[in-house]
């Protein structure tokens, strides 16, 4: 199983580059820290891709205030945490989100 992530500018209309995430994986009622990595050009972390992940409950994190302090815009949000279940150790997944300042929006799905 693996996770491409990737992030949208809402305002802008185009992909967001340079924003940091972290993948982390629940246990126990504790989330670990999996993997961190930041959107390349077209807005996708296709490191992710490369990992091998079993069934279970994930969660990315991502750092929008930094986005949006670079562009010097207040954003409601300081980071977006999208939580979601893997239930089949073969699929690929996609999980995109769209920011604005003060809204977003995510999308989950099978890549490709």
């Amino acid at each position: 199983m693996s996770i491409v992530a990737e992030a949208v500018d809402g305002v802008y209309g185009r992909s967001v580059s340079g924003l940091r995430a972290s993948l982390e994986q629940a246990s126990n009622g504790v989330w670990l820290p999996l993997a961190r990595a930041e959107t390349d050009d077209g807005g996708r972390i296709n490191a992710w891709a490369a990992l091998d992940l079993d069934r279970g409950l994930y969660r990315i994190v991502f750092d929008s205030d930094q986005y949006f302090v670079g562009l010097g815009v207040v954003a409601a949000y300081p980071e977006v945490s999208v939580t979601f279940r893997m239930q089949n150790a073969r699929d690929a997944c996609k999980v995109q989100v769209m920011l604005a300042p003060h809204s977003y929006s995510t999308y989950f799905g099978t890549a490709g």
